[in-house]
């Protein structure tokens, strides 16, 4: 029996006291299997059986350690049998007689067989001691053997990893460099082979942790302390094998097509893998063949899983070594980064929460493209990996996972195809557009001016991607409510989509929507309704009813009608769009938070308090969470919740909200924002409802003036913010 590798056996307990109540416990298990990859632990776990079981004295028959991989398997047990039993074999029978004759005449007593690394049972099987007997048999193998009493051995906990590298480099120095040990255990997946050598590495060369991981960073699975020299005096004995080579010897029982199939999961991310994305990024070739390969790769623990697989982050490293080395390596990688620029193609601007659901698994592999293989992807397909994630996270309004995908987007693509092309443009859009959702809107217009500028000047005014330019910059100048700029722009897009997409395109829908949205914003409620409804009737034919942008449609209706209003006609299509969008995309969505705020304005203006409260709290709370606290919709709804709050008349709620809406307003919008003027005007009016003139007065000038400049001296909302200082200074006299 090899000696043990370890100084105190960690981590293992609890499969250890599981290994004892199979082989003691039940006399029925007559052989029991320790099954795992290479490097975790495996004979150390016999080892450790094996030693107790001398304690305790279970086995009077003795413990037969027999090394499996060595192809001597009958001759061990003849040696064994002649050497430290004193029995005499008779030589002129054949070997597998005679290895019978000895199980036959072995010592009295409860008797274990240790078969360590086991790598083909057909081999080790005919040398079995019969059953049932005196012998009970345990197999440490990479294999899956499907018996009945197998037992899977993980890697470590991070708990137990840290305690077997604490062996090595003592509790003093882990102490000192925690993050770094830690660190040091996630970067070699928690194996113990791999913590075991790089312990003494570190201990032997008197290095710090942080150097040890940046030469691991390095040079990875060729770094010397994962390997080990032949005969090499410093290292246990039983610790043979460096952690490559552990993986070698799996490596060379696969046929060419696992070898394959493993060089090609290599390339997918260090996250859950599924199937049948796998299949997708095999190049074409027969079904079987490739779960055959498949099921080579589970049966020797490479590849664990069910439907979604796993790789151990050290044997992906191993397998991505490999992968270069392959006739057909830049291939198959061209092959995967196709794949998965086919699945960036397929998300939507718009994703459903169903649609988000089923490919969620899908986006780790497309950021691993992203990040590291983006040079295997052709230069047409370059911005669609960037575009993908950016549709999949800002779809769900995660900006701020989207907006490094953005960012890098330009820059690779700028790198690749030099300023003067045509996705440079597009990238410069989406990052505007990003921007824009962020209510960064000063970051946002350069960008949108530079995409516009270079798609005029590349591709010519009669162009869809122009027209884009035109609605994106117009939506934008909408916001900030300089509906003079964005007026001739929302027509310039819709004139150029019809006489480019004509009537019956999504495009279309979009500049009906947004032109009425202009109009609705100026009180032009005739000349907005109409647009409204085209748009809806429009999408409602192209996309069918169970669409985002139809929950759109109906939303902005309800806003319309409320604007007049119209209560009765408005709340039934804000439910509809509420329902829709909770439907499609889920709860956690940007929409979903806007759908509650306007409801709860609905119900407010009609002094509905008790069922407009929840709802704005419930806007704020999904707007928070979503768009974190610097954005313009946050500003929104504490100007909202201060409204519902004055309104009651609980004052000392509202100031404190009132004057974080304007802080955040003046920080995000400007000063000279309309938004800004309402702000200082409702704080006035609370000042003045209070009785504080003087506090109020100053606020009634900033709010007018602003109101005057942004909207103009004979704006509705000017028009009300004179009203009210007129009263006010009426009261001073």
């Amino acid at each position: 029996m090899p000696p043990s590798s370890t100084d105190k056996f960690v981590g293992r307990e609890r499969e250890l006291e599981r290994l004892q109540q199979q082989l003691q416990s039940n006399h029925a298990v007559v052989i029991a299997a320790v099954e795992g990859m290479g490097g975790v632990g495996k004979t150390e776990l016999a080892i450790q059986y094996s030693l107790l079981n001398l304690q305790l004295h279970s086995y009077p028959g003795g413990i037969c350690w027999l090394r499996a991989r060595e192809s001597d398997i009958g001759l061990q047990i003849l040696q064994f049998a002649t050497i430290d039993l004193g029995k005499k074999p008779p030589e002129d029978l054949e070997l597998l007689e005679r290895v019978r004759w000895c199980w036959q005449h072995w010592r009295q007593g409860n008797t274990l067989i240790v078969l360590d690394d086991v790598n083909s049972y057909s081999h080790i099987e005919p040398y079995l001691p019969p059953q049932p007997s005196q012998f009970q048999v345990l197999i440490t193998t990479r294999l899956k053997l499907d018996l009945l009493s197998s037992l899977f051995l993980k890697v470590l906990s991070e708990t137990d990893a840290l305690l077997l590298l604490a062996q090595s480099i003592g509790e003093a120095k882990q102490n000192q460099e925690l993050a770094q040990a830690q660190e040091i255990c996630q970067r070699l997946g928690y194996l113990p082979l791999a913590l075991q050598l790089v312990g003494r590495y570190v201990k032997r060369h008197k290095i710090s942790l942080a150097e040890i991981l940046r030469r691991l960073e390095e040079k990875g699975l060729a770094h010397p302390s994962l390997v080990v020299k032949e005969n090499d005096p410093t290292w246990n004995s039983n610790v043979k094998l460096g952690v490559a080579a552990a993986f070698e010897l799996s490596w060379e029982q696969l046929s060419n097509d696992a070898q394959q199939l493993g060089c090609l999961v290599s390339l997918f991310a260090l996250a859950p893998i599924p199937w049948s994305l796998v299949k997708r990024a095999a190049p074409e070739e027969d079904q079987e063949e490739l779960e055959d390969a498949r099921v080579e790769l589970e049966n020797l623990h490479l590849l664990q899983g069910e439907k979604t697989y796993e790789l151990h982050q050290l044997i992906r490293e191993f397998l991505r070594d490999k992968q270069k080395n392959l006739a057909t390596a830049s291939e198959q990688k061209s092959h995967f980064c196709q794949t998965m620029v086919e699945v960036a193609k397929e998300i939507p601007s718009s994703p459903t929460q169903k649609f988000i659901s089923s490919v969620k698994d899908d986006m780790p592999h497309l950021a691993e493209v992203g990040q590291n293989l983006i040079d295997a992807v052709t230069d047409e397909n370059l911005i669609w990996v960037f575009y993908g994630l950016d549709r999949f996270y800002s779809g769900q309004g995660l900006y701020t996972l989207a907006e490094p995908w953005d960012e890098l987007c330009v820059s690779v693509v700028k790198h690749r195809l030099g300023e003067e092309h045509p996705n440079v443009a597009t990238s410069y859009n989406n990052l505007a557009l990003l921007y824009y959702s962020q209510g960064r809107y000063s970051k946002a217009e350069p960008l949108y001016l530079k995409a516009l500028e270079l798609r005029q000047r590349l591709l010519g005014e009669e162009h869809p991607d122009v027209a884009t330019s035109y609605n994106n910059l117009a939506v934008l100048y909408h916001s900030q409510r300089q509906y003079s700029k964005a007026e001739p722009l929302y027509l310039k897009a819709l004139e150029l989509w019809q006489r480019l997409l004509g009537e019956e395109h999504p495009d279309v829908a979009i500049s009906y929507n947004n032109l009425g949205g202009l109009y609705h914003s100026q009180r032009q409620y005739s000349k907005a309704e109409p647009l409204y409804l085209k748009a809806l009737e429009l999408w409602q034919r192209l996309l069918g009813e169970e669409h985002p942008d139809v929950a759109t449609s109906y939303h902005n209706l309800a806003l319309l009608y409320y604007s007049q209003g119209q209560y009765s006609k408005a709340e039934p299509l804000y439910l509809k769009a509420l329902e829709l969008r909770q439907r499609l995309l889920g709860e956690e969505n940007r929409n979903v938070a806007t759908s509650y705020n306007n409801l709860a304005l609905l119900y407010y203006s009609q002094g509905q308090y008790n069922k407009a409260k929840p709802l704005y709290l419930k806007a704020l709370l999904l707007r928070q969470r979503l768009l974190g606290e610097e954005h313009p919709d946050i500003a929104t709804s504490y100007h909202n919740l201060a409204l519902l709050y004055y309104s009651q008349g609980q004052y000392n709620k509202a100031k404190p909200l009132y004057l974080k809406a304007l802080l955040l307003r003046q920080r995000l919008l400007g000063e000279e924002h309309p938004d800004v003027a309402t702000s200082y005007h409702n704080l006035a009016l609370l000042y003045y409802s209070q009785g504080q003139y003087s506090e109020a007065e100053p606020l009634y000038l900033k709010a007018l003036k602003i109101a005057e400049l942004s909207l103009g001296v004979n704006h509705p909302s000017t028009a009300t913010i004179r009203k009210n200082r007129k009263y006010l200074c009426n009261n001073c006299l």
